[in-house]
This record gives C-alpha cells, structure tokens and sequence, in this order.
C-alpha cells in the first residue's frame, strides 16, 4: 500500500485505488491510499504550521532542496521513465523525455530561489525610499491531470517551494505513481515537515476540500474546463478570505498549412502534433486547417505517415503510439469518431479500438483521421483528448486563420509556411498563447512561459521566470531614513 504524505509522515489511508497499466490490463502496480477527509485537514494544518519557517528560509536552503530533487529525478531517470509509461501508457520515449523535463525545471527553479526580483524606487516625496519585495502567497494547493504527471506537478510545486509558499498535493487520482515517486524524493531533502503534503483521492472528496478551506491561499489547477470554472467559482464564492487560482484547461489547437508548406515538415509537424502520447495533452493539434493548393498531398501523405505508426505497449521498444490511459477515455474516443461521422466527416484512417496488442489486453486505438471536416462540427470545437484529428479544408490563407481562430480555446496553434510574412502575420494575428511556426503545436521549453487565451487558461502564466506572478505576492514598503 502506498501511502499518503502528510507533516513529515507517511499515513494509511482509507480506501485504496489500483494503478492499472492501460498497455496491459492484468498489471497492477500498486494500491494507493485515499487520504481521509480528517487527513487532508491535517495536511493543510500542518502546511499553515511550516509556512513561517519555510518562508523565513534562506534562498540558498530552498535552492539546496530543489536542486537535490531535481539530481534524484535525472539520476532515476530510466526507472523513473518505466514507472511513467507503465502507468499512464506514453511510450517510454516521451516518457524518459518527461522524467527529464521534471528534473530540469526543479534544477531551473532551484536556480531562481537565488534569483527572486525586488526593487529600490526613489519616491516623489523628498527623502522617502520605496522598497518592492515579492513574498510567499502561504499555503497553496496544487491538482494535477493524469496526462503528464510527473513534468506538471514539477512545474506547479518546484516554483512554489522555490518562493517559500508551503504545498498541499492532489494529483490524478487514475496515475498516482508518479506523483507518488516524488513525493518520496520530496520527503528526504529536508523540508520541515508540513512544507510539502501528498493527499491521494478523488476530487469530489480531496479537491473540494482544499476549494473550499480558508487556509488555501492560491489553488493552481489543470484539468477540464468545467472543472476548472468550479475551482474559480468555488476560490471566490467561499467564506472567508477568498483565494487566488491558477486555471489550466484544455484546448483545440489549430495547424494551419499553407500552400507553401515543406509537406515533409507539414506532415512531421501533425504527426507529432497530433498523436504523440496519444493526443492527450492540451496543445495537441487535433484541428488541421489546410489551404486547398496542398489539401489532397496533404492528407495523402499523412495517411501513409499514420499507417507506418506503431501501435503498442507503451514500454515495447519501436512503440510510437500507446494505449489511451483508460476505458473511460477508450469509450469518449469512440463515441467522437461515431459523432463525427455521423455529422458527415469522413474517416479516412484508423478508427477502431484493439482489444490486444503483441497478446496483451489495453486500451489502444488507432490514430484516426478524418477529412471534409467543417468548422461547426463536435469534432471540430470539443477536446477529445485522444489520437483523432480532423482535416478541414479551407480555400486561402484568410480563411485559414479565420478557422484556426474559430474556437472556445486559446492555448497553442501553428502554422506552416516558407513565407517570412506569412509567418509574421499568423504569429501576430492568431489567438493563441503560444504559437509555432514549422513546429509541433506540442512542445515547449520549460523556462518560457506557458497558458494560452480564451477559455484555455486564466490567471498569470506557468513556467519560468513568470511562475513568480502567481506564487508571490508582491509588497511595497516606504522608508523614511
């Protein structure tokens, strides 16, 4: 039984979730603890009791911490990686991939502990001084998506560790592994006990409590848009003092191709877009939004890029595309390709479900692709969060970009162009927090900023010297000397 984490112990919990490996549905890894509502009190008690000396730490003791987190991780790598990809079903390239992108960015944020900004203003008032500082928000609680679930709670905890703010920690209850992993890294680097808390469990039991208690001074989320309008309504419509959030939430990415495109780079671009890790991240590029001087070699081509795809075990070497991560996820899958094409879109790749592959049973499902796609359809504005992708074909690049910003969402989109002022436009005019021109939509650095726009993101952006907005708070003191 895996345990849950909470003022410097390890605590049993209540009732326990199996981890089931989505590649082969006869492997359990583990059981993992739900923490009790009584725990999860206990956890936030014990936060607000670390706060002080955490906070009151010196940036070299918080720059220590995390950069001994992030060693750990990097030197666990391929044991780490295996554990990732056994859980959530990402072939274990993206999977070692990932385990390094967590190690980085508690490496990088250990870095930025020793780094955080202030200023010395001379006021308009004779002899005055104005001193700006930036300080720990306090207790913040931190939930996570199943989909990376190492690299996104990396990038939530390290930086509010890094500027004193004590956590409290719900991650996916479908993939606790991970999260479990580094919890356990995190128990042995030091921290007073109570500065950093694991609490596994649902989140209508652990996430409402950590909504709804006065004690959570920020909330920084990721997961589905209506999930992530109860955690804002809830962050301010409780009693008390309300609570700043931090609302990562999906989206509908566009790739626009241009009849001037590379086809190869176009058609590496959706592939990995797309249908790495399954399609399920939030920047997937599930829209393909082509100009019809490129439209048939497009869809030509990438047909014959997915049908030399492979689908399997997400640990098999040569695996380019695993399992979805469960059957819920399977089922949701399904029920848009059917919606899709009964809305008159035309499936012209992939499509079905297999039961086994190499013999063993999972949850995989071809990269499916559908053409005549128009912008009004389900397929065509919902996430689905899974490796299916819809084609619309479109007569310019006016209409292109019309198309590509003809969405609920603003997270990430692309372009494809060989045109320097095509490019320059489209990166100007497409409504998106970050756009990629002759890349994936998927894909960023992790010490540049992260969220997008529209029904996509809300609050201060992730990642990088901008993690700072949303994990301090900022203090302008005046000194008469």
């Amino acid at each position: 039984m895996h345990r849950n984490y909470i003022a410097g112990e390890w605590a049993e919990g209540g009732d326990a979730t199996p981890n089931i490996n989505p590649s082969d549905t006869d492997d359990t890894i583990g059981h993992y603890a739900h923490a009790s509502a009584e725990q999860v009190r206990h956890a936030l008690a014990a936060a607000e009791a670390a706060l002080p000396r955490w906070g009151a730490s010196t940036p070299q003791q918080r720059a220590d911490a995390l950069d001994a987190v992030g060693s750990e991780i990097l030197a666990r790598r391929d044991e780490l990686a295996d554990l990732l990809a056994r859980e959530e079903g990402k072939a274990l390239s993206d999977a070692r991939a990932e385990v390094l992108r967590a190690g980085q960015i508690f490496k990088f944020f250990a870095g930025e502990a020793l780094r955080i900004p202030g200023e010395l203003l001379a006021s308009t008032r004779p002899g005055m001084c104005v001193e700006i500082t930036r300080e720990p928000v306090g207790v913040v609680g931190i939930i996570t998506p199943w989909n990376f679930p190492l690299a996104i709670p990396a990038w939530k905890i390290a930086p509010a560790l890094a500027y004193g703010n004590a956590v409290v920690f719900k991650p996916a209850e479908l993939v606790p592994g991970s999260a479990w992993a580094l919890a356990e890294i995190l128990s042995r680097v030091g921290l007073p006990h109570g500065t950093f808390n694991l609490v596994m469990g649902t989140g209508r039991a652990v996430g409402e409590l950590l909504l709804n208690d006065a004690r959570v001074a920020a909330i920084s989320f990721t997961g589905s848009e209506t999930t992530g309008r109860r955690v804002a309504q809830a962050a301010v419509g409780r009693a008390g003092p309300m609570s700043r959030f931090q609302l990562e939430m999906g989206g509908k990415n566009p790739l626009v191709v241009l009849d001037d495109a590379d086809l190869d780079v176009a058609i590496q671009c959706a592939v990995n877009g797309a249908y790495y890790s399954t399609g399920q991240r939030c920047t997937a590029s599930s829209r393909l939004v082509v100009t019809e001087g490129v439209h048939d070699r497009f869809v030509e081509a990438l047909v014959e890029a997915l049908r030399a795809l492979r689908v399997g075990d997400a640990r098999a070497p040569g695996t380019e595309i695993g399992p979805v991560v469960d059957a819920n996820q399977l089922q949701r899958d399904l029920e848009y390709i059917d919606i899709g094409q009964r809305e008159g879109a035309s499936l012209v790749f992939g499509g079905a479900a297999l039961p086994q592959v190499d013999g063993r049973p999972g949850y995989y499902l071809q990269p499916s692709l559908f053409t005549d796609a128009s912008p009004d359809m389900r397929i065509c504005r919902e996430e689905i969060f899974g490796p299916v992708a819809a084609v619309i074909r479109v007569r310019d690049a006016d209409e292109a970009l019309a198309v590509a910003n003809d969405t609920d969402y603003g997270l990430s989109a692309g372009v494809c162009t060989s045109s320097l002022k095509m490019a320059a436009h489209f990166r100007r005019h497409l409504q998106a927090g970050m756009v990629m021109v002759n890349a994936p939509t998927a894909g960023v650095d992790l010490h540049v900023p992260f969220g997008g726009r529209k029904g996509s993101s809300f609050g201060p952006r992730e990642q990088g010297r901008y993690a700072s907005e949303f994990f301090t708070s900022v203090k302008t003191a005046y000194v008469q000397p």
